[in-house]
């Protein structure tokens, strides 16, 4: 080459440019939020600043690395925790109600050789996850009833849901944070009347029952308490059955001569009676 080839600058360029293809093909920077697959002909060969539990930033593997320019190839996983939406699908509780359910999982790649393997991508494995947490979801749903999402026991069947995601997803490399499940709706219309109306049906029908029993523990207790008081009343005539006699005609007079305060409408007839009369025989000295 004569020395006119290296003092033109298109060729300059043209040889700046290449070197500049060359140097970017063959390093590359990786940030601690990344960790990186490294695929030669499409065959993982290796992995970069994989994800550690428990690591601290400043002491993984990230920073500059090198690869074999235009065979191998890498493949961006993040490192931190991404998310996976299943927005308003419907879904059969136990008691048969469809349920429109809008939730959620939180989950972090562990594996990110295994995630490339399974899942290609990010875009895959959040796509696959997807599938997963609605198969989670519905199998979970399917066994509860409608009302147990309206009580404490809804945190458990998020808890079910996300083991249950967790023995699935595992396949793909990656750890589940978090699943919530963001709303559980009956949809509008017909459907929600009925669901309505039968929630009432039963709430009528337990209001009775625990009425009805109530009745029957009034009865009872007043029963026990009707037999000691007759108990009482019994064992004190035994002992003293002229003071008895004397104490229950007592009781009749007030009622029947209306000085009784807890029959105010007595006295409110006239009574002749013969001065012998037994009935006043306790005016007599009780003869």
């Amino acid at each position: 080459m004569s020395a006119s080839f290296f003092r033109n600058p298109v060729t300059l360029g043209i040889a700046a440019l290449l070197v500049l293809i060359l140097l970017a093909s063959t390093f590359a920077i990786v940030p601690e939020t990344k960790q990186v697959v490294i695929l030669r002909f499409e065959q993982p060969q290796r992995t970069v600043n994989a994800y550690q539990k428990g690591e601290r930033f400043g002491s993984t593997g990230a920073g500059l690395i090198a690869k074999i320019p235009f065979m191998d190839r890498i493949v961006w996983v993040d490192k931190r925790i991404l998310d996976a939406e299943y927005e308003n699908q419907q879904v059969l509780s136990s008691d048969q109600l469809p349920l429109i359910v809008d939730a959620y999982a939180r989950f972090r790649v562990v594996d990110p050789l295994r995630m490339v393997v399974t899942a290609r991508s990010e875009t895959g494995v959040t796509d696959a996850l997807v599938q997963l947490l609605g198969t989670s979801i519905r199998n979970e749903l399917g066994n509860q009833p409608f009302k147990v999402l309206l009580t404490p026991e809804r945190d458990k069947v998020m808890d079910n849901i996300q083991n249950r995601l967790q023995r699935l997803a595992s396949q793909y490399g990656v750890e589940i944070v978090d699943v919530r499940i963001k709303h559980a709706d009956l949809p509008s219309g017909s459907p929600l009347e009925s669901a309505l109306k039968r929630m009432k049906t039963q709430r009528q029908q337990q209001a009775l029952t625990i009425r009805a029993e109530g009745a029957k523990e009034a009865k009872i207790i007043a029963a026990e308490a009707e037999a000691r008081a007759t108990a009482i009343y019994a064992a004190s005539f035994n002992q003293d059955p002229d003071f008895y006699n004397f104490y229950r005609a007592m009781q009749s007079y007030k009622r029947t001569f209306g000085v009784d305060p807890n029959f105010p409408q007595g006295g409110s007839t006239a009574i002749i009676m013969s001065p012998n009369s037994g009935y006043l025989k306790e005016f007599q000295g009780g003869r």
